[in-house]
């Protein structure tokens, strides 16, 4: 029989200062309880609110001088999006009433800052209404290194520009174990946490991912929201978690785990790693998102029982997961999304970026609440 949750582990999570032990004590329980503390801690946090945005995914290019082993998109005989191709995607996702354009790309060999500057500084230009939700942690670091300058500077040149936020991907697993051996040629763990925690001091808010399910341990996915929650305890520039499970198709680390009989994580352990993100990040990070792309339409619904309070971004071109084996789509409809959400006895609110704003249904750009 499966150990029940005991009152010091419950009233260690209300007050956001769960440890490891307990965390790894919490997998043990039975999964309705995990799930059923979670869903207590998201109901009091954010209530019956369910939120998503309407935006746009633009991978400016797909070529890319990295060596992860996970990335299933990359391709040096690809394309590479000129500026006014990237003006067109943007165009066509305002008519299409987004509020937000994700932009992100490989590693090219031969751009400095000057190239993802030209970018924002010319969306911003053309949509100055549009959020900018743009480039990696991984991208920053690579344009300051090429352009001889301080990860600082960079930072603070591309807000100048006009850059709003940035995705907090390229985090993969915060273990130096974990990266010497899926992405060596990234940024290791300490650097990943300096690039963040200096976007944050420079203004600039970003989200907090984790891809789980390759090589790493539990106790690595732990340690690794332990240490969003020590960022966020500092910096507070956290506006989400998003647990990504790994796409093990069509790349070097997933054809190994395949070979050795493992494959995609089984959809109770998401729904296990979703309630545990809700407990270690209570108090700490508002949002946890549940990905439908990664998840499937139907188990991210079910997410929102267990911890979750938004699914993410009707996304319009998603390529990085599909290309991976995703098969779950690319778009789905504002309207798509709130029957979900309402389907699941949750109140469906559109969202801005930062999740500061709220629209009413289907009228973006009209503020009807204000969040705290």
């Amino acid at each position: 029989m499966k150990p029940t949750i005991s009152d010091d582990v419950i009233e260690n999570a209300l007050e956001g200062r769960t440890t490891k032990e307990e965390a790894l004590s919490l997998l043990q329980a039975h999964p309705f309880e995990l799930f059923e503390l979670a869903d207590r801690l998201r109901y009091e946090t954010v209530g019956d609110v369910v939120t998503y945005i309407v935006n746009r995914n633009i991978n400016f290019t797909n070529r890319c001088i990295g060596n992860c082993g996970f990335c299933a998109f990359k391709d040096n005989s690809g394309y590479i999006l000129s500026t006014d191709q990237i003006l067109e995607k943007v165009e066509e996702a305002d008519r299409l009433g987004a509020t937000e354009v994700c932009i992100q790309g490989g590693l090219l060999p031969d751009v400095d800052l000057d190239f993802y500057i030209n970018i924002i500084e010319s969306v911003k230009e053309a949509f100055p209404h549009i959020s900018t939700h743009a480039f990696s942690p991984m991208e920053v670091y690579h344009a300051s290194r090429k352009s001889d300058m301080e990860v600082d500077d960079a930072l603070l040149a591309l807000k100048k520009a006009g850059l709003d936020s940035m995705p907090g991907t390229a985090a993969e697993i915060l273990s130096d174990r974990v990266r010497k051996l899926i992405c060596p040629g990234k940024l290791n763990t300490a650097e990943w946490a300096d690039v963040i925690t200096k976007a944050h001091r420079t203004g600039i808010p970003t989200t907090a991912t984790m891809m789980y399910g390759h090589i790493e341990t539990m106790e690595e996915r732990i340690e690794h929201m332990m240490l969003i929650r020590e960022i966020q305890k500092e910096t507070g520039g956290f506006t989400e978690f998003v647990p990504l499970p790994f796409m093990p198709y069509n790349n070097k680390v997933g054809e190994q785990m395949l070979r050795s009989g493992k494959y995609v994580t089984p959809g109770m352990e998401d729904l296990k790693m979703y309630a545990l993100a809700r407990i270690i990040l209570n108090t700490h990070v508002r949002n946890i998102q549940s990905s439908w792309v990664k998840l499937g339409k139907k188990l991210s619904q079910v997410a929102l029982y267990c911890g979750a309070n938004d699914l993410g971004g009707t996304l319009m071109e998603e390529k990085i997961s599909r290309s991976a084996g995703a098969t779950n789509g690319e778009f789905m409809s504002a309207q798509e999304l709130e029957w979900f959400i309402r389907t699941a006895g949750r109140q469906p609110k559109q969202r801005n970026t930062v999740y500061t704003k709220v629209f009413d249904a289907a009228t973006p750009g009209k503020v009807n609440i204000r969040m705290a």
